[in-house]
């Protein structure tokens, strides 16, 4: 999921982890480890056939980084003890996913923002927080304002937001690890094992879908996603 949709993969791995035994608390902080190595992998892989903006990463990046470390801060003082950030990612990710399903077109997203670095900038800031907040790379919320506000192809969103997940994941992972304490490095572990060979293939498999096959499948994972983060959390807290 990470290669081919330009997410940290935390989409799908902070619900299977849970599924697993993994505490709402933990899972928070627990998939940001794996999240670096398959962001890399498939940046390396997108960047050898041109589609990162480098312009947009540089507007995206630095601030989000900062909002990441906020993010970060912030979930350990949230109560609840973890589920209602989860119920909180559900809600984003059936938002999101609803949205690029509402449109026949790749090019009936595009919404182009007056001055595109400020537009990238903001869209930083609140990948960056998501990132920390949640334990998720950001991409959901990237992928689709890339493509709708600085009218970037599919493919180069996807790519752009795949690098600037990398930069978000730093730091959340250090504040997670060393501040907050809240990473099961059992989990962080076997997941970075399978990120990597996984996010070589969704890379590969990204450049060969069209556009508007791409941001349909897109859509329906991210419903899917949510149904299932929301369905566990609610029988959680019942």
């Amino acid at each position: 999921m990470s290669g081919l949709f330009g997410v940290g993969g935390a989409v799908i791995s902070t619900p299977l982890i849970r599924a697993l035994g993994c505490t709402a608390a933990l899972a928070v902080g627990t998939t940001l480890p794996s999240i670096l190595p398959g962001a890399i992998t498939g940046s390396v892989k997108f960047s050898s056939e041109k589609l990162v903006s480098a312009k947009t990463v540089l507007a995206a990046a630095p601030p989000g980084i900062v909002a990441s470390v906020v993010g970060s801060r912030v979930s350990h003082l949230l109560p609840g003890n973890g589920h209602p950030l989860m119920i909180l990612t559900a809600a984003l990710l059936l938002w999101c996913g609803i949205s690029l399903l509402g449109t026949h077109s790749a090019d009936a997203l595009l919404v182009p923002a007056k001055r595109p670095a400020a537009a990238a900038a903001l869209t930083g800031i609140s990948a960056g927080l998501l990132s920390g907040l949640l334990g998720i790379g950001g991409g959901i919320v990237m992928v689709p304002m890339f493509r709708s506000r600085l009218g970037l192809a599919m493919r180069s969103a996807v790519a752009t937001s795949l690098v600037c997940v990398g930069c978000f994941a730093i730091p959340g992972t250090i504040v997670h690890a060393f501040v907050n304490h809240d990473i099961d490095w059992r989990f962080a572990s076997w997941l970075t094992v399978g990120v990597i060979p996984g996010a070589v293939f969704g890379a590969a498999l990204a450049l060969r879908v069209h556009e508007d096959r791409l941001k349909r499948l897109f859509g329906i994972f991210l419903v899917i996603i949510s149904i299932v983060y929301a369905a566990g959390e609610i029988a959680a807290l019942v």
